[in-house]
């Protein structure tokens, strides 16, 4: 808490106690604004905790949150309401005592949300077992059921609890909780026959319809449309968008399950659930006399039927009434206005039994059967004070249960703090406050009091009217400080009372309550009856030690973030939150244990810096001194300092955080210091280490595996590896490789094989089947040429075409000729005549089978490949430098057939496939032989000139020249 302090011109105080102008409501405003503003929803007034509603899901309600909050010193934390539910559970174990928690507020202040939340809080952090389990399960389980029946939407509340509760929690000696009792107070019968425009009735009769199966509405007699029921409609909205009716009956009847009531229970249950349905839509006339009766008898019979009465005594109790004579009863009409009226008192007792019966059940399946003692923790979930526009009973019977409740709060805490004073030592100081016994007797007091006096009244003889009531509370309590009636009331105050209304000054205010209509004569004993209930409340509350949780609604909207100061100062008042605090500050603001206070502020005194050896009452003493406390902000008690004005405590708080700060930044450089030198230090060590182990590796590297090599020949391996990643080779042509170190070399070898077998593998996956062919060809031609003519390399990478000629470039005539062969490659060519050896233009056309020598529309020779041979010379080529533009390639077809041929590696290659005669090149040096005729023979000669040309020498023989380049080679192939 004190940590917060800092922050407080920007999120408040944590505590209210804390608060300079502790007496000012604006200031209270003020500080709750700023922590509200902030999602600070909690805070303090000393161990009270103020809730404000955030309309909004926050994350403070984890498991997480639990843990952090589970044993903790209830002030080191910032309030939460957990802190508030551990500190009860560990006080109760430790001193093994009995404690109650009162929630209290305006509906729509978040009550039932708080009282769940500490619920859950337990079910988490206590001790459990399977058994125990079911316990739990039948605690939490029990609120849906209690909800559906107690709670309804109101114009402030969707889910308003209609009722008070009081829910003992039992826990065993090893602080589980083992069983449960919940007490229920004053159930609002009234909204079962009246609601107010925007409201609803309680949620039951709406989950009923909305979630029951057909089965069950057509036993029941109901039809799934609440707008069929009177007492669903009054306040014209059945359906409401923010609740799910249907997801609230399953909830409901699982939770039934768990708790443990059989189908026969279930079926009574919503059998009167269903009566009070019925009973609503009962219609009365007049009769000749002037006398009710019920001319449709539909609704009356589904009601004998589901309550197992007797049509006629149905009839007789709606219709009449009775009335005593002496020694008999005799039983008097009713008027149709009074039989609507007996018609609705049915229908909110058999409400009211009805939900006495449900908690009485319930309390059946939490009861603990195990007669050793326990301890427990009270949940009083109770309505706050109401102000209403037309305040009835109801609000009577409310705002008399919270001026007992502001009684018990004052008291308690005036005994608590006057307990502590003398375990300490302190001199107690009487604290003047407003003392509301005076108000409660008002109401209370035997044969003075109110309720006396109305109880008077229904059991007087003759009939007791509302004048005749308020007549004799001005006789009994009309000169009374906080009571007024219109009759008795100045001038002034008299124009805003009726004539049927009186007046109370309660501890929050004043407040008009009307007798009319009855409402002040239900019934006789009833108002006794409820003082009794809250009598022995009191007593249970005052058995136990307390705790406080007053909720708060911080607009009418529901609107998150909206802070509406007149509604908030209103509830404060009305929660009597300023006359706590006042009695709460009286003393002093603030009270730590010895030992807490000097470990938070030692560093404020060189005396007790950084460590003080003595006793904690007199390090603090000795702390205290130089801090220059005056005699009148302080006092030391046996175990604690107490100090009374919070800006000594903000002081000292200041000066923490100047101090705080330079120690901090002192500290830090030292360690930053320390740590840098450790650092140092410890790398410098490491350092050494490595070396040695990596000189004693590089000593042994070529033993086998060792412990004192092994992290040397790792790195090495490491270091490679890494390398090699960088220089694998790219593709197949790439031949370099890493060289590797020694320890390595039968690994490196390894991988490369695999580097180039994954290279040749991915390389051929990706050829094609046309590419597949072209590299065959090149292979025929590199077989045949490869170191035979120059240029022959420049030339691998330009890829042969499929045909030089398409078929549309051969005479139709040719085509025919060649009977349907396939054409699989042509190319233009020159012959060379044998007789002269004149050039003349032809076509070379090779098919399946064999190769054409085409002119023009004839087929000039046609030779098949299977006369090839590869140890004749049956076909040649002579070749002159590519680098020569007028080189003339020759093919030689069975040595009489010479052509010239521009693209003699295609032509060969194309050949050598379609042959499928790879093996029928060789080379041959000097001259050529061939036939010119029949047994007649000639010579080729190839030469080297000036010019490349090819011409029948003097001597008859067929000359080819090649320019004369020292590179070139004179060769020819023969087949």
């Amino acid at each position: 808490m004190e940590g917060a302090l800092i922050a407080r011109d920007r999120v408040g105080v944590q505590d209210f106690v804390l608060l300079d102008s502790h007496t000012s409501e604006t200031s209270f405003l003020n500080n709750l604004r700023k922590r509200y503003q902030e999602n600070l929803i909690y805070t303090y007034i000393g161990t009270l905790l103020v809730s404000v509603n955030p309309y909004k899901e926050l994350d403070i309600y984890t498991v997480t949150q639990m843990q952090l909050y589970r044993g903790v010193n209830f002030f080191e934390l910032p309030p939460h309401l957990y802190a508030i539910a551990d500190n009860a559970y560990r006080v109760m174990c430790s001193e093994y005592n009995n404690h109650f928690i009162l929630i209290s507020g305006e509906s729509g202040a978040g009550k039932t949300e708080a009282s769940k939340k500490i619920l859950q809080y337990y079910a988490v952090t206590c001790p459990t077992t399977e058994q125990l389990q079911i316990v739990r399960d039948r605690l939490l389980l029990s609120n849906p059921v209690l909800e559906a029946f107690g709670n309804a939407k109101t114009l402030r509340n969707d889910n308003s609890s209609r009722f008070g509760k009081y829910m003992d929690i039992q826990f065993d000696f090893k602080g589980a909780p083992v069983g449960g009792h919940i007490l229920s107070y004053l159930i609002e019968k009234s909204r079962v026959v009246h609601q107010n425009h925007g409201e609803r009735n309680f949620h039951i009769f709406y989950q009923l319809l909305e979630g029951g199966d057909k089965d069950l509405l057509c036993w029941l007699g109901l039809e799934r449309n609440p707008q069929k029921y009177a007492y669903l409609i009054q306040g014209r909205c059945a359906k409401v968008f923010s609740i799910n009716d249907k997801n609230d009956w399953k909830i409901v009847r699982k939770a039934f399950s768990i708790i443990d009531f059989t189908e026969k229970d279930l079926e009574h249950l919503f059998g009167i659930v269903a009566s009070v349905l019925h009973l609503g839509n009962i219609q009365f006339e007049e009769d000749s006399n002037g006398h009710a009766i019920i001319r449709n008898g539909t609704q009356i019979k589904w009601i004998s039927k589901l309550l197992g009465v007797h049509l006629s005594i149905l009839q007789e109790a709606l219709t009449h009434r009775k009335i005593e004579a002496r020694s008999e009863e005799v039983l008097s009409p009713l008027n149709v206005d009074l039989a609507f009226y007996a018609r609705d008192a049915v229908a909110k007792a058999i409400y009211g039994r009805t939900f006495t019966w449900l908690v009485n059940k319930i309390n059946g399946s939490l009861a603990n059967k195990d007669s050793t003692r326990k301890t427990v923790i009270g949940l009083l979930d109770i309505y706050g004070f109401e102000v209403l526009d037309t305040n009835s009973f109801e609000q009577f019977c409310i705002n008399y249960c919270n001026e007992k409740l502001q009684q018990l709060l004052i008291e308690m805490t005036l005994k608590a703090e006057q307990e502590e004073y003398e375990l300490e030592g302190i001199e107690w100081e009487p604290i003047p406050y407003f003392n509301n016994k005076i108000i409660c007797d008002l109401v209370e007091q035997k044969h003075k009091g109110i309720i006396s006096i109305l109880d008077e009244e229904c059991l007087r003889p003759g009939e007791a009217t509302d004048l005749s009531f308020l007549e004799k509370l001005e006789e009994k309590v009309g000169d009374h400080a906080h009571f007024v009636t219109r009759k008795l009331a100045d001038q002034k105050t008299r124009k805003s009372i009726d004539w049927v209304d009186f007046r109370l000054l309660h501890y929050a205010g004043e407040v008009t309550y009307c007798a009319l209509n009855k409402l002040f004569s239900m019934s006789s004993q009833v108002a006794t009856q409820f003082k009794n209930s809250l009598m022995s409340l009191i007593e249970i509350l005052m058995s136990k030690e307390p705790s406080y949780v007053r909720c708060i609604k911080p607009n009418e909207n529901k609107e998150p973030g909206k802070f509406d100061d007149f509604l908030i100062r209103h509830q404060v008042k009305y929660l009597g939150l300023m006359e706590h605090l006042r009695v709460r500050r009286a003393g002093f603001a603030y009270r730590r244990k010895y030992e807490l206070f000097l470990q938070r502020y030692k560093s404020l005194c060189p005396a007790t810096w950084p460590h003080w050896h003595g006793p904690a009452a007199e390090g603090v003493e000795r702390l205290i001194k130089h801090l220059g406390y005056k005699p009148e902000e302080y006092k030391l008690g046996r175990t604690k300092i107490f100090i009374r004005f919070p800006k000594t405590l903000f002081a000292t708080e200041d000066a923490f955080e100047i101090r705080k700060h330079l120690l901090g930044m002192a500290a830090l450089e030292a360690c930053w210091r320390g740590a840098l030198a450790r650092k140092e230090a410890k790398k410098r060590t490491w350092a050494v280490q490595i070396i040695r182990k990596f000189i004693n590796g590089f000593i042994n590297r070529k033993k086998p595996l060792c412990p004192e090599n092994i992290e040397f020949v790792r790195l090495v391996q490491y270091k490679y590896f890494m390398k090699l990643r960088d220089h694998v080779p790219k593709n197949v042509l790439d031949k370099s490789w890493l060289r590797p170190p020694s320890i390595l070399e039968e690994t490196s070898e390894m991988l490369k094989k695999i580097c180039i077998r994954n290279l040749v593998r991915k390389y051929c996956r990706g050829v094609t089947a046309e590419r597949k062919v072209q590299l065959q060809q090149k292979v025929v031609a590199s077989a045949v040429f490869r170191g035979k003519k120059e240029g022959y390399l420049q030339s691998i990478n330009q890829p042969f075409a499929d045909t030089r000629l398409k078929e549309n470039d051969i005479n139709p005539k040719v085509l025919q000729l060649i009977q349907g062969e396939k054409i699989k490659y042509a190319t233009p060519v020159v012959k060379y005549d044998r007789n002269g050896f004149k050039a003349r233009e032809r076509l070379l056309v090779l098919t399946q089978s064999s190769a054409y020598v085409v002119e023009m529309a004839k087929i000039k020779q046609k030779i098949d490949y299977a006369t090839l041979k590869g140890n004749g010379v049956n076909w040649c080529g002579a070749f002159l430098p590519i680098s020569d533009p007028l080189t003339l390639p020759l093919l030689c077809f069975q040595g009489d057939v010479i052509l010239h041929c521009e693209h003699i590696f295609e032509v060969v290659s194309k050949l050598c496939m379609l042959a499928n005669k790879q093996n029928l090149v060789k080379v041959v040096q000097g001259s050529l032989r061939f036939r010119i005729g029949s047994g007649k023979e000639g010579t080729m000669v190839f030469t080297v000139g000036q010019e490349s040309q090819i011409f029948k020498a003097k001597n008859g023989q067929l000359t080819v020249v090649s320019k004369d380049t020292s590179s070139t080679y004179h060769s020819y192939l023969t087949y």
